[in-house]
């Protein structure tokens, strides 16, 4: 047995280190360890519990959106207020917004790119797909990042700026969208559509959405040659290393529901355990401490009663992030879990093939920029001009709220006490603080700890690639999960 440390890793948000014990070539056991601790739990404590607003976008500078969007959701839970219908419409673009961004981001910056690498230069498909992905100078980069900054126009348009918008609040958006505003809104998704359809697809998003089958999506690659497109590209690659049995976690997904519309989210809210759908119930969430950096007591608590207190030296700690667990279990969230919790057939069938791994967290990631794309047009021309964007309310002097919504990466909570017209306690769950979590006391490793485990370690590599495309898989945001 052999011990290595990977990391830090390049092309990832925040810091993270891999402890790897590796027997024949093979990872036999991971810790998953987050590097830093930020404090932003202890920093709102004693605010005006509007304060959250403009605290929380900054724990991350790129999914600030879906920070602020829960934090209005868990201050609009204390104060009792609904979105009017344009404000819903107009949170979920901006959401949306940020969420696909995000998504395209992560394909062609941060993943695609570990494919370039000198360790595949023997492959035969290794020439175009390094020209076409190589980390600052491939092909791609300059298609990409102008379809991306176009596309980010609609922050502009509906929230004033990005990132850290203060537009977004309990009772909807302080930004009204006039008829003209809304015409460019249109034009913008037009745009963002053509590029889609060009470039990362190859075909019309309505014919990605209608796939429902690993059968289907396979004779829609074959439809043309693998250089057709970047998704087909990365299928072919996909294929060429068996990308689909690398990084298998837990197989239990969760999803809190996304982009509510009326009452009628686009995605549901929901669990996936043991092929079946079930009922989530927040209110078996516990945070577990045991292996964490923190001062601790006896047992793990639900957010609402949760205490953040860092402690370097807490005895079996060795991550700064704590590990939460939904009645006990370990949970995978992310675009593969929302679609799967949503019950997309293409979504399904990837899993009940193969579970969760690096090929169907990709897949799941441009599954959903197909269908929230199409879902924005749609939101756009529900638009109402004259009709208000926002309701107002009173904040009670002592309250209760939580904030559950989905990011980019997966399911975010945030949980807020008031006592006495200030802040008594505010908990975070991100996203990666549930994929990147360490040991629980029970000695279970967190959901990338088990993915990584019988992961191939090529003889003499440093920095193992399987390694780093199944960490990538789960598209980490190290910022948020530590605070």
């Amino acid at each position: 047995m052999s011990r290595r440390i990977v990391g830090p890793f390049n092309r990832v948000e925040g810091d993270v280190e891999v402890q790897l014990d590796i027997v024949d070539g093979m990872v036999h056991e991971a810790w998953v360890v987050s590097l830093l601790y930020r404090g932003f739990e202890q920093i709102l404590q004693g605010k005006p519990p509007q304060d959250a607003l403009v605290y929380t976008p900054r724990i991350c500078g790129i999914c600030s959106v879906s920070q602020s969007v829960a934090a209005a959701a868990a201050l609009a839970d204390c104060q009792g207020v609904r979105m009017p219908p344009n404000g819903e419409l107009a949170t979920s673009l901006i959401l949306a917004n940020e969420n696909v961004a995000d998504h395209l981001t992560h394909f062609y910056l941060f993943f695609m790119p570990d494919f370039a690498c000198e360790t595949y230069a023997t492959d035969s498909w290794y020439l175009p797909i390094a020209e076409r992905f190589r980390a600052l100078t491939g092909s791609a980069i300059q298609q990409v990042l102008p379809a991306r900054a176009q596309f980010m126009h609609l922050m502009g348009l509906l929230a004033g700026k990005w990132p850290h918008s203060l537009a977004l609040q309990p009772g909807g958006t302080t930004r009204s969208v006039e008829m003209q505003e809304r015409l460019r809104i249109a034009c913008t998704l037009y745009s963002f559509r053509q590029f889609l359809e060009s470039t990362l697809f190859g075909d019309r998003l309505e014919n990605i959405v209608v796939l429902d089958s690993l059968t289907a999506l396979q004779a829609w690659a074959d439809r043309h040659p693998w250089q057709h497109s970047d998704f087909r590209r990365f299928l072919h690659v996909a294929d060429a290393l068996k990308l689909d049995e690398l990084g298998r976690g837990s197989d239990i997904f969760m999803s809190n529901g996304a982009y509510g519309i009326d009452g009628r989210p686009l995605f549901a809210r929901g669990l996936w355990r043991e092929g079946e759908p079930a009922v989530l119930d927040p209110g078996t969430i516990r945070e577990d401490l045991s292996h964490s950096r923190m001062a601790r007591g006896p047992e793990a608590l639900h957010p609402y009663e949760g205490v953040t207190r860092p402690d370097a030296d807490a005895p079996a700690g060795y991550s700064w992030g704590k590990a939460p667990r939904l009645d006990g279990l370990v949970v995978e969230v992310g675009a593969l879990a929302r679609q799967v919790v949503a019950g997309h057939p293409l979504a399904l069938d990837l899993v009940r093939h193969s579970g969760g791994n690096v090929r169907n967290r990709v897949i799941g990631r441009l599954l959903e920029i197909a269908r929230v794309v199409m879902a924005m047009e749609s939101w756009a021309n529900g638009l109402q001009a004259g009709e208000p964007y926002c309701h107002s309310a009173e904040m009670p002097d002592e309250a209760s709220g939580c904030g559950l919504v989905e990011a980019a990466r997966g399911s975010l909570g945030h949980w807020l006490r008031i006592e006495k017209g200030r802040i008594r306690n505010y908990q975070i769950i991100a996203p990666t603080t549930w994929n990147f979590s360490p040991r629980d006391a029970q000695g279970v490793p967190g959901a990338l700890e088990q993915a990584l485990v019988g992961a191939p370690v090529r003889a003499g590599e440093k920095d193992p690639v399987a390694v780093q495309h199944i960490v990538r898989s789960f598209d980490p945001c190290m910022v948020c999960t530590v605070h």
